[in-house]
């Protein structure tokens, strides 16, 4: 486990004991299953990290701090933008490779505490693009990113949809777009899958920390991360 500071690590650690408390009353194997969270909590815990302190020309325009998402309204209190520390690691490298190419990265959505994504199932209970809450999302465990592209002078550049269309257009398969559209999916796709992030079937801005598995689902509020 990493240093934050011991505040922040007995909230981590009271965080991973109620997380597998939650599971128990959706597991069968209860007890094994609850041995098994506590121990994987104790043994992967990395700090969740501010995006702007490690990759800072990474552009954020953080969504769901605003009234532009699918849920028509702002349920981040602000706009902040948490990984961790790995995951944002990562990011940047990707970064540095794409403005190579005189491109950035443009940021949707990263951390999102679990009571948040309890919000957003309500309003969306489809698994192909909100994960259940009962099993937390990639996420939730602060290895998740929602990205696009961007051009030298901050324009986004053509996408086959637009950000949270959750629609067939919006899948990785979807042959149909514009062939310049596909083109910078392709380009994102690469400069993300290079560093290892792995591509999500139905959302074409979002993709996975490789090692997500290892990390435990969180819910610390944004409040708490500072």
């Amino acid at each position: 486990m990493k240093a934050v500071g011991r505040n922040r690590t007995r909230t981590y650690d009271h965080l991973c004991v109620r997380q597998a408390l939650y599971q128990l009353s959706y597991t069968p194997k209860k007890n094994i299953h609850v041995t098994l969270e506590l121990s994987f909590c104790s043994r992967k815990m990395e700090e969740l990290v501010d995006l702007k302190k490690i990759s800072p020309r990474i552009v954020q325009e953080i969504v769901y701090a605003t009234p532009y998402n699918f849920l028509k309204k702002a349920i981040y209190p602000a706009p902040k933008c948490y990984l961790l520390s790995k995951t944002a690691e990562r990011l940047h490298l990707a970064q540095l490779s794409l403005e190579k190419r005189g491109l950035s990265l443009k940021i949707f959505d990263a951390y999102r505490p679990l009571s948040i994504q309890k919000i957003f199932w309500s309003f969306l209970p489809d698994p192909r693009y909100i994960a259940d809450p009962a099993i937390g999302s990639k996420h939730n465990r602060g290895a998740a990113v929602d990205v696009t592209l961007i051009d030298g002078s901050g324009r986004e550049l053509l996408m086959p949809t637009s950000f949270d269309d959750f629609s067939e257009k919006a899948h990785r398969s979807y042959a149909l777009a514009v062939p310049l559209a596909i083109k910078n999916r392709e380009i994102l796709e690469e400069a993300m899958g290079a560093q290892g992030f792995l591509p999500f079937e139905t959302e074409w801005w979002h993709f996975d920390d490789p090692d997500w598995e290892n990390y435990p689902v969180l819910d610390i509020s944004f409040e708490a991360l500072g």
